[in-house]
């Protein structure tokens, strides 16, 4: 496994390339979209990984795309072909990772970014053409990114889960899915919640004020 600091310029994507690359752009995309969305202080360095099957992939187009959605909630204007470029103005040290090895996936994608006070990481994989997130801060998680998300980072505590539903359900909030992962019994622990619409910013205040609730995000992909 090497670490590599990557270059600002675009590779092109090839004819033959384009279908099989397709579904890593899309994993790609939401990947930098999510912890950009989750991230709240300032970058100083991307590290991209790359394993298993992604190892043989054209990089440098599905590093733009991390690069797109991690600057998109700041910068307007932002692209795939642009977004190296502006990492780089903006002193933002990226790293590709390369390694055969996936563990138990066949193809891995994994992000992570280093602030002033925090190192956050996600990763995911590809699943019948489909992306979905496996791990989030090194939680197992097995979910699909829906148009409308609740992120929420709590305590692994009784009752929740039937707090936030009962909440999510006088709301009139529907609940298309409810993933959830924690890293050790009453320890650390995570829930994505795909809903049908936009949360308010009273939903999420009502929610990140429930017990054990430690912060939550709404997002959109």
């Amino acid at each position: 496994m090497a670490k590599v600091l990557i270059s600002d310029k675009m590779s092109p994507v090839s004819a033959e390339e384009a279908p099989h690359l397709k579904p890593y752009m899309r994993l790609a995309e939401l990947l930098g979209s999510f912890i950009g969305q989750a991230t709240k202080s300032a970058i100083s360095e991307v590290t991209i990984s790359f394993d298993g099957a992604c190892d043989e992939l054209n990089y440098k187009p599905l590093i733009g795309v991390v690069l797109q959605g991690l600057l998109a909630p700041t910068v307007v204007g932002v692209n795939m072909v642009n977004a190296p470029s502006i990492a780089k103005d903006r002193n933002i040290t990226v790293r590709e990772v390369r390694s055969d090895n996936a563990g138990a996936y066949q193809s891995l994608i994994s992000v992570e970014v280093t602030t002033e006070n925090q190192v956050r990481s996600i990763g995911g994989t590809i699943f019948n053409d489909e992306p979905r997130v496996v791990q989030i801060k090194g939680i197992a998680i097995d979910a699909e990114l829906g148009p409308n998300m609740l992120y929420v980072t709590n305590h692994d505590k009784p009752g929740l889960i039937g707090h936030l539903g009962t909440l999510l359900g006088d709301a009139g909030i529907n609940i298309a899915t409810f993933h959830l992962g924690r890293a050790n019994q009453g320890g650390d622990a995570i829930a994505l919640i795909e809903i049908d619409n936009a949360p308010s910013e009273e939903l999420l205040a009502q929610v990140s004020a429930l017990d054990h609730v430690v912060v939550v995000t709404g997002m959109k992909f």
